[in-house]
């Protein structure tokens, strides 16, 4: 068994944990020692990112060849139509290839588990804009925002929602909970076992990442 982070992304924070020009940095919330993100998330994006002490562990879910799907809300602009996500469903053809095809659809703006951006997004009263839940399971640079892009619906916000079968599940901007895990399992089968009390939440913004376990 190893640890497994799962961290909520803030707008505005950068994947790495120093940076020479004093940007915000995972250094600023993640306070565990020796564990590193499996995977990225780019410096606009915000949601789950994951962080684990074991590489074999992180080389299992971020290396494309294993296709863990990774779900996205997306806000863009415009209203998309059928032709929109029929493209997406089928693979756009981008600079670098076309992408595998991907599950689109249109969703209600989810305002349950929607939290303010700050700074909020552009808006433009001429322009309607559209929530999209996007699955895909590649990794490329900025993909689902060439993605949208490439579809004539310019990505506004981008909130990743999941990593295979974990999820964000309640965590807000900043903050994070730890798992136990081992190796993921085939497809299908259950890919975490709780240790009682082994979640933990930390507040949004911790610097001292020391905050007192609770139970979820």
């Amino acid at each position: 068994m190893t640890q497994l982070i799962l961290f909520n992304k803030p707008y505005g924070v950068l994947c790495q944990f120093t940076d020479p020009e004093g940007r915000p940095t995972l250094g600023d919330y993640i306070k565990t020692p020796g564990v590193y993100a499996a995977g990225r998330l780019d410096y606009d994006s915000e949601g789950l990112l994951l962080l684990t002490d074991d590489g074999r562990l992180q080389h299992k879910i971020a290396h494309p060849d294993n296709k863990q799907p990774k779900v996205y809300w997306a806000q863009v602009e415009g209203e998309v139509m059928e032709e929109a996500l029929y493209m997406l469903r089928h693979g756009v053809d981008l600079k670098d290839g076309r992408t595998a095809p991907a599950k689109a659809r249109v969703i209600a703006e989810p305002e349950k588990d929607l939290w303010p951006r700050t700074p909020p997004i552009r808006e433009r009263k001429s322009i309607p804009t559209t929530w999209i839940e996007l699955t895909i399971t590649e990794g490329r640079n900025r993909q689902v925002r060439r993605m949208t892009a490439a579809v004539g619906h310019p990505t506004l916000r981008l909130i990743r929602r999941s990593i295979g079968t974990w999820s964000l599940n309640g965590l807000q901007p900043g903050e994070q909970r730890t798992e136990t895990t081992g190796l993921p399992p085939l497809k299908g089968k259950p890919q975490t076992r709780h240790k009682p009390g082994a979640g933990t939440r930390k507040p949004a913004g911790s610097r001292s990442g020391q905050g007192r376990s609770r139970k979820r």
